[in-house]
């Protein structure tokens, strides 16, 4: 709706007769200057002219100018007043309840971030303590996706893959080894746990195990690599297997020992019997040559019992002087029959509590191990010596054989090894079993002018030495 106002000249003048001077006569204002309301006035102002009755109650106000002269112009601000006036009380009440659900929505704000920030707080100490967990982890952890490019690795992971401090990192399964990365495919493929052994060129064998586990949720469906060392659990196995061939073949070399040993002695009694008559001096060498025979297979019968079933020694004191003075008499034949010059050093002077069977085991092997390196003759020295301030006694069998070679004197004691064809390779580790069995040493080297040195070595209680004030 519009509205044209017009405004009145004063009586007695027409617009072309005003005076000229009257143009530069300042206009008079029409308006009051406009008032601002303040934020929270509920009211507006009035003109002076309007009655202060009509501010009360504008609707009566309104009724009693409507008689009024002159007062249309009044009644129309005054309605328009009244209607700002209702709609400012409006808009504040509005602007209140913004301001109240704004208050609200900022304290609901506040705590949702409250919230979110104790969940990432939650969510770190999470995933700290899932990191030390995987880094710890006795098992290798391994996480690449579909095309191959690894996301995650925990230390074992590196380890079991061979990757060290100065290696590249590790960012795809392309840069493992072929068989690893092989190993991985199949164990991806197959679903199942894949083996695989990897010998190093100075190294004993390794053998590493792969599970697989694949994450759905994932886009690029990424899989999990499980890896272990069960290269403890391969040797275990492997032990148990030989143990099994080992106790298979100890009841079949029981068996066949025993079997032999009942004729190998009437054989010897024989022989002995045949050495005490009164032969040709060509009957008596040959009867020395079948004793000296005699003695090695009963060696070797003796071996092969000792070593699948090792008995309790039987210990009871033994005269060390005596066991060496034994040795030299019952080797002579076997050592002049190999044109061998055999001498007898006995400086023991102790008595040790252990089984005479098993010493005199330990001497015959070492002086036949000695002779079977000499084909062509020599000389053997058996020599025996008290280590008083040791508690200990010594016996030394010395040989001008061509010695041992610096990497098979780690090996000779292992059952089974031998340079002699034909040999089961089982006299030096019965040797040591002895010994040990006896709470003895037993070492050997190479002697400065030549051949080789076995040394065993018995502990002494002090009351037991001859001689030697306790």
């Amino acid at each position: 709706m519009h509205r044209i106002f017009t405004f009145a000249m004063p009586r007695g003048m027409r617009p072309e007769s005003r005076p000229e001077r009257n143009l530069s006569v300042r206009p008079v204002p029409l308006a009051r200057a406009v008032h601002f309301l303040p934020m929270r006035m509920t009211t507006l102002p009035m003109p002076p002219r309007c009655p202060e009755a009509a501010l009360a109650a504008p609707a009566e106000s309104l009724t009693k100018l409507s008689g009024t002269p002159g007062c249309e112009d009044q009644r129309f601000l005054l309605r328009a007043f009244h209607s700002f006036a209702e709609a400012a009380a409006s808009l504040e009440q509005s602007y209140g309840t913004l301001r109240a659900e704004v208050e609200r929505l900022r304290r609901e704000l506040a705590e949702s971030n409250s919230d979110l920030a104790r969940s990432s707080e939650e969510n770190r100490r999470i995933r700290m303590h899932l990191d030390r967990i995987l880094e710890g982890l006795p098992c290798g952890v391994l996480v690449a996706g579909a095309d191959g490019l690894i996301s995650m690795a925990n230390p074992e992971a590196l380890r079991l893959l061979g990757q060290h401090a100065g290696s590249a990192p590790l960012s795809s399964i392309a840069q493992l080894p072929a068989r690893v990365s092989d190993l991985l495919e199949q164990c991806r493929r197959l679903g199942t746990e894949q083996e695989l052994e990897a010998r190093g060129p100075a190294e004993s064998s390794r053998w590493l195990s792969a599970r697989h586990a694949s994450i759905p949720e994932e886009s690029d469906r990424a899989s999990i690599f499980i890896l272990r060392d069960i290269s403890e659990r391969k040797r275990l196995e492997q032990a148990e297997d030989r143990a099994r061939r080992d106790q298979a073949l100890a009841e079949m070399s029981a068996i066949l020992a025993h079997e032999i040993r009942n004729p190998l002695g009437s054989l010897e009694l024989f022989a002995g019997l045949l050495a005490e008559s009164t032969l040709e001096a060509e009957a008596g060498l040959w009867v020395e040559h079948i004793q000296a025979g005699l003695r090695t297979l009963a060696a070797t019968v003796n071996n092969v019992l000792q070593f699948h079933s090792m008995p309790s020694p039987q210990r009871a004191p033994v005269d060390l002087g005596a066991l060496l003075d034994w040795a030299g008499q019952f080797l002579a034949p076997l050592a002049r029959q190999s044109k061998i010059t055999l001498s007898v050093q006995n400086g023991a002077r102790g008595v040790l509590l252990a089984d005479r069977h098993c010493l005199e085991q330990v001497l015959l092997n070492l002086v036949l191990n000695a002779v079977r390196a000499m084909p062509n003759g020599g000389w053997i020295e058996i020599a025996g010596r008290t280590i008083p301030q040791n508690s200990a006694v010594e016996l030394v069998v010395s040989d001008t054989g061509p010695g041992i070679t610096p990497a098979d004197l780690p090996e000779i004691f292992k059952p089974g090894f031998s340079r002699r064809p034909g040999s089961p390779g089982l006299g030096l580790s019965v040797c040591r079993k002895i010994v040990e069995q006896h709470l003895g040493t037993i070492r050997a080297a190479n002697r400065i002018q030549g051949g080789a040195a076995i040394t065993v070595v018995f502990p002494l209680s002090t009351c037991s030495l001859k001689g030697i004030p306790a």
